[in-house]
Order: C-alpha cells, then sequence, then structure tokens
C-alpha cells in the first residue's frame, strides 16, 4: 500500500524537482516561473484523477474517493487559471493568439482545448446537483470530456520545450495515460457485467 503512494509521489514530485533545477530558469521572470510550475503540477493532478476515479489508490473509501476526485479536479481548474494568468501577465499577446486559436506554436491548441474541459468538468461538478444532472447524464458528459482533457494535456505537455526534463515528462505523460486507459476499460467492464449499455 505505502509503495503506491511513494510510486504516485515520484511520479509526480520527480519531474517537478527536475524542472526546478532547470538552467533555463535563469532567464525566466518569477510570474512566468509560477506560471509554469503551475502547469506541471496541473500534470501530476491529471494523473491523479483517474486513479481516484477507479478507486486505485489504497487506503481511501469508495465515498472518499469521489469526495478528494471533487476537490482535485477543483484545484486543478485553479492550477490552470495560475498557468493562463501568468503566461498573460508575461505575455498577452501570445495568449491572446492561443485562446482564439490563432499560435503558430503547435501546442497551443491542443493545451487551450484541454482548459476549456477542465472548465466545463469544473463547473458540472459544482452545479450538478442544483442542475439536477442525473449519474448517467452525467457520466455521458463527463467521461468524453476528460478524454479531451488528458489527450489535450498530454499532447501540449510533450510538444513544449520548456523547463520539465524530457524523460521524467514523458514518462509521467506515459503514465497520465496509462492510468485513463485503464480505468476506462475498468469502468466499460463493470458497466457490461452490470448489463448497461455502454
Amino acid at each position: 500500500m505505502i509503495l503506491i503512494w511513494v510510486a504516485l509521489a515520484s511520479a509526480i514530485g520527480v519531474p517537478i524537482a527536475l524542472a526546478a533545477g532547470s538552467e533555463q530558469l535563469a532567464w525566466r521572470g518569477p510570474v512566468y516561473i509560477l506560471a509554469g510550475f503551475a502547469g506541471i503540477i496541473a500534470l501530476g493532478l491529471v494523473l491523479v484523477q483517474p486513479l481516484l476515479a477507479g478507486l486505485y489508490l489504497p487506503g481511501l473509501s469508495a465515498y472518499r474517493s469521489r469526495r478528494v476526485h471533487f476537490w482535485i479536479g477543483i484545484a486543478l481548474a485553479l492550477t490552470i487559471v495560475i498557468h493562463v494568468a501568468g503566461l498573460w501577465i508575461t505575455s498577452p499577446p501570445d495568449m491572446i493568439d492561443a485562446l482564439t486559436y490563432t499560435s503558430p506554436t503547435p501546442f497551443s491548441p491542443f493545451g487551450v482545448t484541454a482548459m476549456w474541459a477542465i472548465f466545463a468538468v469544473a463547473l458540472l461538478a459544482l452545479f450538478r446537483r442544483r442542475w439536477g444532472l442525473r449519474l448517467r447524464t452525467w457520466r455521458m458528459i463527463h467521461i468524453p470530456l476528460a478524454i479531451v482533457i488528458v489527450a489535450g494535456t498530454v499532447a501540449h505537455c510533450l510538444l513544449i520545450e520548456g523547463t520539465m526534463e524530457t524523460v521524467s515528462k514523458a514518462v509521467l505523460c506515459a503514465l497520465v495515460l496509462a492510468a485513463t486507459i485503464k480505468v476506462m476499460v475498468d469502468l466499460w467492464r463493470k458497466r457490461t457485467l452490470r448489463g448497461e449499455s455502454p
């Protein structure tokens, strides 16, 4: 049980630690650095979410996993706000290009699309009960958006050549994809066994 938590902490902590030692930080201002590390932390949170959804983290009941999943989702949205706000402060024209899908950088559209999907999920999660969304409807919306979030985030991160060390970044992205695929397959199997339509 402890090994799983140690592995998770290492998967997220090692890339952050290596990024903190990047030589590129010497030419960056504090706001840009804050924005960059908010993005790295967001990638780590994206790994945690499918692990919670699939109940793969030991020591957490199903109820607690769902509650932590909710709050991690809110934290993820907040880190993205910090990430985007910091980049906006340092370079408004670049952010306008990114948000309007006119940026020449290949990683921008993936990140922006993932961002809107994250905001959509967070908004729906906050107002799900008030809007009367049934569990089935919630899943029909949440799962496709989660796929967009994961695919967009991973593509965004892999295409950026920044402060993150290449190998640790690739490993973390691979873990995000693997965790997401596993939970999707497991949920599909459970629904199939219960006789629900896919």
